[in-house]
């Protein structure tokens, strides 16, 4: 079946093509050989280069990489083969291809190998498996993929353009290539006040990027109102003077006689930054508010006659929850969901609304929260390979596209992004900037001009940042020619470089990246370490010891087990002196090094600089810097404020992969004081489900695992000889293996484990 395709004016004309897609969740499955056994059942969650609906886009891959979830509840569920079928048409045969039956656990990026598929054609895939015992599944759902212009002119590896396809659903719908969709969702208003003659306060409950549907009677033509949209608000009314760069806009609506709707035409956003992106002109502006104001309306404005028309990356609410025993904390984790959820409306993650442009740390971090509140990895993709050919002038977020590399790869497992810009992620560990011990710095004239193309930076020059703004959040760093934060971040881009490299298939790379990278670690202790304090100074030949020293440091592994006490005391002593990006780092830090009860202290605090008080200000979606005092030009809608989203996940319930696209995973609470808690994450291969709770003196940790993988387990502050599992010794098991006293090695399933505290709840 032919996909129709208009590429938009932004990229190049191509003809249209005339025939519909058909919606796949309306087709009947078609078993292809004998009817299989109810033992298993059919796998579910199926992607097709990442996308979970690749029906709704499409793919500009020759040969796209199929994943799916094993759907069995049973303890050590495994696959043992699988087997995969491509049709040309809805109902039809596998007449692209049929692997026939594989003995493989592969379940993740196995990779199309039939007939060549042909661009500007619709497809479908549908997989089935063998468990453990060797009994079939059903066929999975049949899933549709559309193929489009594999020919189109690509000004940087993996360029998506925006290309018009026929929806499911009826009509045309602008989508860009590779990635999820953008859609309009109708957000009903929380309140509707009249506040005087033809004047209306509208609340819709949270904020986002949005224009304003509105349902109107005017008793003639060209009749003009005003409508006022803003983030903030005083009494009944839009803030017009919010500050900074939180959004306050004041728009004319000209009507119609009668009653019609109108959909608020907002200016086209402008910005000068040198990769700022735009919507195509087709789709309507958005820019982000909570609160509506209508000023001259000539009737009665209802809840029914208003809608917030919010600009949405596909996102799934279900697929992730957290509740805990500390009410703030759970705010928290709202307000930083929801951000990974209003953020990406331009279908790449950026810095908000000012700009509107990517940067290396707000990707990092977006990029970790995305994956823990959504099993969507598409996105996340497509930012760090824009990143990659687009660098920031940081120098330290130069080094992060390495991070995205390997977070990426270790959340899916799939490789396909790591091999092709594997030369470009080897510029950007900065090697070339190094002196003979592997130290380095843009301060000794090597940043050449074939230096800086060699990272894809169009600039003049990288800049050392350390934090963000400068200089209220930098804890009085101070600067030099070898910078500790600088050099902390080569030593971790070493490290994952040397785990890309053999990811990629390159084994002496990954041999000499490690070597060298112990090498640049020895190096850092003798030009940073100072033994008569047990921390970091901020640089070689600097006296003066900083928050991000020692918080970059710590969080990437530089600080061997006999200083660890001294500076995790003086990370606790600088507080939260550090801005909402470096909050991530420190954070992970003192999670790593078993300091949970300090950093979920400062996940809850109340001062001025934490999450509660973005949510005191009044925004929902996280804000730029802690409060607008510390950045005057403060966005309240930058997701780079959200470390929460990933660090409630990975550090307080543990969860993390121990293996690429979660073979293996880690799960190691840190619970601190909390007396409860209970969360829902989605990974690639089935969803996570970790309940933890204290009574009294009996802990219990209740687990579901996805089948296919393994997990290590860490039951928290339990007297190990207490642990029992169903009420039965753990080791009596068969799918549990102790590691070591209170850890152990399970298969998939339901779990629960008790026993007796080893000592009291930390406060």
């Amino acid at each position: 079946m032919v996909v129709s395709i208009i590429y938009s004016q932004y990229t190049s004309a191509m003809p249209r093509f005339a025939s519909a897609l058909v919606a796949p969740f309306l087709l009947i499955c078609v078993s292809f050989g004998p009817e299989a056994t109810a033992a298993p059942s059919a796998p579910t969650g199926l992607l097709v280069d990442l996308l979970r609906r690749p029906d709704l886009t499409v793919i500009t891959d020759a040969t796209p990489r199929f994943s799916w979830i094993v759907n069995d509840p049973s303890r050590g569920a495994v696959q043992s083969a699988y087997q995969i079928v491509v049709c040309s048409s809805a109902n039809g045969s596998a007449d692209l291809w049929d692997s026939g039956k594989v003995s493989s656990s592969q379940s993740i990026a196995i990779q199309y190998a039939g007939h060549a598929l042909q661009p500007q054609h619709a497809y479908w895939w549908s997989v089935r498996m063998w468990n453990g015992q060797g009994e079939p599944s059903p066929w999975s759902q049949r899933q549709q993929f559309n193929i489009g212009d594999l020919s189109a002119r690509r000004s940087w590896p993996g360029e998506s353009h925006w290309v018009q396809i026929d929806w499911p659903t009826g009509g045309k719908h602008w989508v860009m290539e590779n990635r999820e969709p953008l859609e309009y969702h109708e957000i009903a208003p929380a309140v509707v006040r009249k506040t005087g003659e033809g004047a209306y306060f509208i609340d819709f409950g949270r904020a986002a990027f949005a224009t304003l549907r509105l349902t109107l009677t005017s008793p003639d033509d060209d009749r003009q109102i005003e409508v006022r949209l803003g983030e903030k608000h005083i009494d009944d009314a839009v803030d017009t003077k919010p500050g900074g760069s939180i959004y306050y806009g004041a728009h004319k609506l000209t009507l119609h006689k009668g009653t019609h709707t109108y959909d608020l035409a907002l200016p086209r956003h402008i910005s000068k930054m040198p990769h700022s992106l735009v919507l195509p002109e087709q789709m309507p502006e958005v820019e982000p508010y909570r609160y509506a104001q209508i000023i001259g309306s000539p009737s009665d404005v209802a809840p029914d006659d208003v809608r917030q028309l919010a600009l949405f990356y596909y996102f799934d609410d279900a697929a992730s929850s957290f509740v805990s025993s500390d009410p703030d904390l759970n705010a928290v984790w709202e307000l930083c969901k929801y951000t990974m959820k209003a953020t990406p409306f331009m279908g790449i993650y950026t810095d908000g609304v000012r700009e509107r442009m990517p940067y290396e740390a707000d990707a990092l971090i977006q990029t970790l929260g995305h994956y823990c509140v959504d099993r969507e990895y598409t996105i996340a993709r497509y930012s760090g390979q824009f990143l990659f050919y687009h660098a920031t002038w940081p120098t330290e977020w130069v080094m992060q596209s390495v991070l995205l590399a390997d977070a990426d790869y270790q959340n899916t497992g799939d490789a396909a992004s790591i091999a092709q810009n594997y030369d470009t992620l080897k510029a950007k560990t900065l090697s070339a900037l190094e002196r003979p011990d592997g130290l380095i710095s843009t301060r000794t004239g090597k940043m050449t001009r074939a230096f800086l193309q060699s990272v894809h930076y169009d600039g003049k020059e990288l800049r050392d940042v350390i934090d963000w703004p400068q200089p209220s959040e930098i804890d009085g760093y101070q600067f030099s020619q070898y910078n500790t934060v600088v050099n902390a971040y080569h030593y971790r881009a070493l490290v994952l470089m040397a785990r890309i490299a053999r990811a990629a298939g390159h084994a002496a790379d990954a041999d000499a990246y490690s070597k060298h990278a112990e090498e640049v670690r020895a190096a850092f202790q003798k030009a940073f370490f100072d033994p008569a304090r047990g921390i970091y100074s901020d640089g070689e030949g600097v006296a003066h010891a900083s928050l991000h020293a020692n918080a970059f440091a710590l969080a990437f592994g530089l600080v061997p087990p006999e200083h660890r006490a001294s500076v995790v005391e003086f990370l606790k002593s600088r507080d939260m002196n550090c801005g909402p990006y470096g909050a991530q780092f420190l954070l992970e830090a003192l999670y790593d090094a078993g300091a949970a009860d300090a950093a979920l202290s400062l996940l809850t605090n109340k001062t001025d600089r934490g999450w509660l008080n973005m949510i005191r200000a009044g925004s929902t979606i996280t804000t730029e810097a802690w409060d607008a005092k510390y950045k005057k030009n403060l966005t309240w809608n930058h997701a780079w404020g959200a470390a929460p989203a990933n660090l409630i996940p990975r550090k307080v319930m543990g969860i993390e992969p121990l293996e690429p696209g979660f073979a293996r995973m880690g799960i190691a609470p840190q619970p601190a004081s909390l007396t409860s808690a209970s969360l829902k994450m989605p990974t690639i291969r089935g969803t996570v489900l970790v309940d933890l709770r204290r009574d009294g003196q009996t802990i219990h940790l209740d687990l579901t695992i996805p089948a296919n993988t393994r997990a290590e387990v860490h039951v928290p502050n339990a007297d190990p000889a207490t642990i029992h599992e169903s009420g039965k010794a753990p080791e009596t098991e068969a799918e549990i293996h102790v590691v070591s006293p209170g850890v152990y090695d399970i298969g998939s399933g339901s779990y629960h484990f008790t026993a007796n505290a080893n000592r009291s709840p930390a406060r």
